[in-house]
């Protein structure tokens, strides 16, 4: 009989997942293909965001279903959670953005320093304890890096969905983190999507802060 016991049994099953349930190891071509296919759905969603399109959250709840495949391949399991998180929130931004265009659009918001005071803690916060967990009964490859840019992703997913302009901001970091994270995981094509991100986060932010000043206040 096969014991595991401790910090081990986290690390016994996350370790077998695959071959529990008779998944075989994706071939390097099949996640270059994914990840040039999440690429792409990620730059529509990011095109339709900087134009608050309700419709960039179907692509980007897709892209996110495909990167939870390929960073579980890759054994970042912070990452894995993000995106499956990201699924979750793309719903639920759907949501917030459909029944807000049913009265009137959803506008774009600012908060006050205090306000992003707590954000940040709270993502340091995360940032422990993902890192701590993912570090002890994982077989992650980089439990705090990993868990540092899951954490603060998390939090500028959700002020995207609540159109706090700042958001953009928050994701500047993370896509500047994420650049050099994918690469050492060799996932040269994400690598590069992040990069893009960076751009695009810029862009977006500079749109959304003119939009912002056109919007009509009651």
């Amino acid at each position: 009989m096969l014991s595991i016991k401790g910090n081990n049994c986290c690390l016994f099953y996350f370790s077998l997942f695959r071959y529990d349930l008779h998944l075989p190891a994706m071939s390097e071509t099949m996640t270059s293909v994914l990840e040039w296919v999440v690429l792409g759905l990620n730059v529509v969603f990011l095109l339709l965001l900087i134009r608050e399109n309700i419709w960039c959250w179907i692509f980007g709840i897709v892209a996110s279903l495909i990167s939870v495949v390929l960073f579980f391949e890759a054994k970042l399991y912070s990452e894995t959670l993000l995106y499956s998180v990201y699924v979750v929130l793309g719903v639920y931004a759907w949501v917030q953005w459909h029944t807000n265009s049913k009265k009137t659009p959803m506008p774009i918001q600012t908060k006050s320093l205090v306000f992003h005071g707590k954000a940040l803690v709270i993502g340091f916060l995360v940032w422990f304890g993902l890192g701590f967990f993912f570090k002890t009964y994982t077989d992650s490859n980089l439990p705090w890096a990993d868990a540092c840019s899951t954490s603060f992703a998390f939090v500028a997913t959700y002020l995207e969905a609540k159109k706090v302009l700042h958001h953009w901001i928050y994701w500047i970091g993370v896509n500047v983190f994420s650049i050099w994270l994918y690469h050492t995981r060799s996932l040269p094509v994400l690598a590069l999507m992040m990069f893009g991100f960076t751009i695009f986060s810029v862009v977006g932010y500079i749109a959304w802060k003119k939009r912002l000043k056109l919007q009509v206040t009651p």
